[in-house]
């Protein structure tokens, strides 16, 4: 005696394990694309974390040293002269001008060659730090990149 159900097949057939392939294919498509903009913007997200550090820093160095505050300011032509890509040298002696140049050397070197920062002392003891950067890999952030930080002191 045969099989009730002798001609018909069991399984799965071609065209069904073709479609089922092309959806998993899409889905880990999808989840790799998903990583990659994962991977871009934790680097976004780092540096404006080590923007918003670099500012609490030249802030709190401006505070200990009040009397001086005029001399903290600076704008962008300032920055043409730093280059980090060696490191930033240690300096001996704590005076003004050399915090600024060690600032300005590690913005640069955390943040890239074409890091600045703009520090307006207005009427002191008013002081406005703002940090731009331009955004690595991000061509939807492209020069986006810009913090600032304003307190009295």
């Amino acid at each position: 005696m045969r099989p009730r159900h002798a001609g018909r097949q069991s399984g799965f057939s071609m065209i069904e394990v073709l479609i089922a392939l092309l959806v998993l294919a899409f889905g880990l498509l999808g989840l790799a694309f998903m990583q990659t903009l994962n991977l871009r913007y934790t680097k976004s997200a780092q540096q404006r974390t080590q923007a918003v550090n670099l500012a609490s820093e030249l802030l709190d160095t401006m505070r200990a040293n009040r009397s001086q505050l005029a001399a903290y300011a600076m704008v962008e032509e300032e920055f043409d002269s730093i280059d980090a890509a060696a490191g930033c040298p240690t300096l001996a002696a704590a005076t003004v001008a050399r915090n600024i140049e060690r600032w300005q050397c590690e913005g640069r070197e955390a943040l890239g060659p074409g890091a600045f920062a703009e520090v307006t002392v207005s009427g002191a003891p008013l002081v406005t730090v703002s940090v731009h950067w331009a955004e690595d890999n991000m061509d939807s952030l492209s020069g986006a990149g810009e913090i600032e930080l304003e307190t009295t002191l």
